[in-house]
């Protein structure tokens, strides 16, 4: 049986569903498959994102910004939103895919601390989200 899908969503793909993606595939990518995305975009992944990644030894392999149209939702079981912006009319309403609000505060334009603990933040969400330790894999 194939691994279900994880989309991790914020504004930018640029730090918080970055970091998600990452963590999620070194944490826990025995039993999901991560993606990101944002809804607007901003094209690059900032360079502190990488900066406290590799502080924690997870490697940044093929991470890059995208937007939601380069992402086919129906491939997705579960979308966890990290920012504080609904995706009302960006996800389908039909209940296929499983939506869950976690908002993580957003560290851009701002110092290498304010992405520790936001990197710590949404470490926190994965582990209690998807890698529940000694549960039956979804």
């Amino acid at each position: 049986m194939p691994k279900p899908k994880v989309l991790f969503i914020c504004l930018g793909n640029s730090c918080r569903s970055i970091m998600a993606e990452a963590i999620a595939r070194h944490r826990c990518g025995d039993r999901w498959v991560a993606a990101s995305a944002g809804i607007n975009p901003l094209g690059f992944v900032a360079p502190e994102t990488l900066e406290v990644l590799a502080e924690m030894g997870v490697s940044p392999a093929g991470l890059y910004s995208k937007g939601l149209n380069k992402i086919d939702l129906r491939e997705y079981r579960l979308v966890i939103n990290l920012s504080d912006h609904s995706l009302k009319g960006l996800i389908p309403p039909d209940g296929a895919i499983e939506l869950r609000n976690r908002p993580v505060p957003d560290p851009y334009g701002c110092g290498l601390e304010v992405y520790r603990r936001s990197r710590d933040a949404i470490q926190q969400v994965i582990i209690r989200e998807l890698c529940r330790e000694g549960e039956p894999r979804p």
